[in-house]
């Protein structure tokens, strides 16, 4: 072997090491260099020339293998990191967090399509200004623009002067404030579609190498495919929830439909059973969570339950012809429905719901549903009465004739017509003054079966036997609501209480007295009972009930007396005896006239303001005398008590 070849040999082996190595470039070239030098005109220079050539391909080779490796090692990290991301911003926040990483940028973002043209800035990572993220870019405007109208890369050195594209003031702007210069925009395209562009950029003047440009777009390629299948479980998600709120609402309703329904079997048995339009309504209204009441053709509430507001008669009219047309509740204002409630044998009524919001169309149909069970309710109660009416008018007609009868037997018959032959009971006589007698007697008939009593026809009145203690309050609802239905006045007089069915005779002649008193004194139109005839209710009543009549004459002054020891009942008898004179008074009872004025003033705080008018003065008057004939006639004889001394305040 020559000298040539170990020379040859040694350079070769030379090369080999630093391709081993790894050496840089110019490692290679210095090797040449230093040959070229030791021995110029060589023969087996252009034999080392080409093996440095051989070497430096080499190198590259595998530098570029390197890159990709590390590229597609990078690509992996990013998927990894974009699969712990459930959203589309934190997917894309790793898209460009690891873009500035891998190609050493100084700023990356993300730009996607909108419907209508153009793009707009949606994530950024290295920015400095809040100007970019948000910006809109107008179709045929900056590089990303570019990239995906063409589908390929697309990048400048120095962004600002580079007029080889269109540019967009606004987009200058933020690329100025950024301070930046070579930008890169690669396409991010999935399927076919075009979602955005992916950007790189540098504060700097650079230009983009083949294989940067590759790792970008790859990085692009790879978030366009998460993009869509993000967007795509979004919308699968948006879809999910769509279908799991239907299926709640469908849920809901088929719930409320259930509980309503219930709730319409309800009332259909309740109905069926008897039941009164309050329990019924009651019902309801739990159900809907709201308030209701019945009202009648004349206004009346029937059954109520819960706030509703008064409605104008013309409003109440336009609802039930609104309701009976349409077949359905009608909406007056903002929560407030009616719907009609019709018998077939009285004027229809309304039923009137107060809900506290928007009734949905299952509430609708219950509160329909509701009005027209009231209204069978009504016409079943109609019907009964009507049916029962003979025998209970028979029975009624019995009790007021004083017929001769057992009370056993009286007990038993009242028993069987629904009647507590133990509880005490009024009675009533109501005279229409202006006829229509037989309406009166329809009503009658359905009044007395709603109140538990009985109704009977005597000449031109009206009779009613009723459960209660209170006469008086008894006539004057009757006469309310009777008095509406015919449009003219009707009068009544009451007596009772009576607890023993065999006086219901007296009772009622008690009760045609006080009428014919009443409208002998021009109160025709009114209701009264004895208690409210004063003096002349006394001389009507059967019983004579001086004490009572004396306890609503003078009851507080006889009570201050006892309770105090005073002597007002005694001063009250003196004033009048004297003339209304307190002077005289004064005299007659041995005391001083500051005292009798003084005593008055007591009276006054006790009987009220109005004792000294004519009408109540004399009744008072004549409970003294009933008071001192009383005391004369049972008081037994004793001794007189000691005088009260003149000075004492009363």
């Amino acid at each position: 072997m020559n000298s040539e070849d170990t020379t040859a040999g040694s350079q070769v082996l030379a090369i080999l090491e630093l391709l081993a190595d790894e050496a840089p470039a110019r490692s290679f070239e210095d090797l040449l260099r230093e040959a070229q030098q030791r021995s110029p005109g060589d023969a087996g220079l252009s034999r080392l020339e080409r093996a440095v050539r051989i070497a430096l391909d080499i190198r590259t080779r595998t530098e570029q293998r390197r890159r990709r490796q590390s590229g597609l090692a990078a690509l992996v990290d990013v998927l990894q990191d974009m699969t712990l991301q459930n959203s589309l911003d934190g997917r894309l926040n790793v898209v460009t967090r690891h873009a500035r990483r891998l190609l050493d940028f100084d700023m990356a973002y993300v730009s996607l399509r909108l419907p209508t043209g153009g793009s707009y800035v949606h994530k950024s990572d290295g920015d400095t200004t809040a100007l970019n993220v948000g910006l809109e870019m107008g179709p045929g405007l900056g590089l990303g623009d570019m990239a995906q109208e063409r589908g390929a890369p697309f990048w400048t050195p120095d962004y600002l002067g580079d007029q080889r594209f269109p540019h967009s003031d606004a987009i200058d702007r933020v690329v100025d404030s950024e301070g930046l210069h070579a930008i890169l925009a690669v396409p991010m395209t999935y399927d076919g579609q075009t979602v955005g562009a992916l950007y790189g950029a540098s504060r700097a003047v650079r230009h983009f190498s083949p294989d940067e440009v590759s790792l970008l777009r790859s990085l692009a390629d790879l978030s366009a495919s998460v993009i869509d299948a993000t967007r795509r479980a979004d919308r699968v998600r948006a879809e999910l929830d769509r279908t799991r709120a239907e299926n709640s609402r469908v849920s809901a309703a088929l719930s409320e439909s259930r509980s309503l329904a219930e709730v319409q079997t309800t009332l259909s048995v309740m109905c069926l059973e008897g039941a009164d339009p309050q329990d019924l309504v009651r019902v309801a209204a739990t159900a809907l969570g709201a308030g209701l009441m019945v009202r009648n053709a004349r206004g009346q509430a029937l059954a109520c339950t819960g706030e509703v507001p008064d409605i104008d008669t013309a409003t109440l009219v336009g609802a039930m012809v609104g309701s009976r047309a349409a077949t359905s509740v009608v909406e007056l204002a903002e929560n407030l429905w009616a719907a009609h409630v019709t018998t077939g044998v009285e004027g229809p009524g309304v039923l009137i719901c107060r809900s506290t919001g928007p009734l949905s169309d299952e509430g609708r149909r219950l509160l329909y549903f509701t009005a027209q069970t009231v209204a069978m309710a009504l016409l079943l109660r109609h019907n009964l009465a009507a049916a029962a009416g003979p025998a209970r008018d028979e029975y009624l007609g019995d009790l007021l004739s004083g017929a001769a009868h057992s009370p056993r037997h009286l007990a038993e018959r009242a028993r069987r017509l629904g009647l507590d032959p133990t509880a005490p009971h009024v009675v009533v006589a109501l005279r229409p003054e202006g006829g229509k007698q037989g309406e009166a007697s329809v009503w009658g008939s359905s009044y007395a079966y709603r109140l538990a009593g009985l109704k009977t026809l005597r000449g031109e009145c009206l009779v009613l036997l009723l459960p209660g203690s209170d006469a008086s309050a008894a006539a004057r609802a009757a006469v309310d609501e009777l008095s509406q239905l015919l449009g003219h006045a009707v009068s009544a007089g009451a007596a009772g209480p009576v607890r023993n069915l065999a006086s219901v005779g007296k009772a009622y002649q008690e009760a045609l007295r006080s009428l014919d008193t009443l409208v002998a004194l021009g109160g025709a139109g009114g209701a009264a009972a004895a208690g409210d005839l004063g003096f002349l209710g006394l001389l009507l009543s059967d019983d004579h009930d001086v004490d009572a009549f004396i306890a609503s004459a003078v009851g507080p002054v006889v009570e201050y007396d006892a309770q105090r020891s005073t002597e007002l009942l005694r001063t009250l008898d003196a004033y009048f005896a004297s003339g209304g004179s307190p002077t005289h008074a004064a005299q007659e009872l041995h005391v001083h006239t500051n005292t009798v004025a003084r005593r008055l003033e007591r009276v006054t705080e006790l009987l009220g303001p109005e004792w000294q008018q004519p009408a109540t003065a004399l009744e008072i008057q004549l409970a003294l005398r009933l008071q001192r004939a009383r005391h004369s006639v049972y008081r037994p004889s004793a001794p007189t008590p000691p005088a009260v001394q003149a000075d004492r305040f009363e």
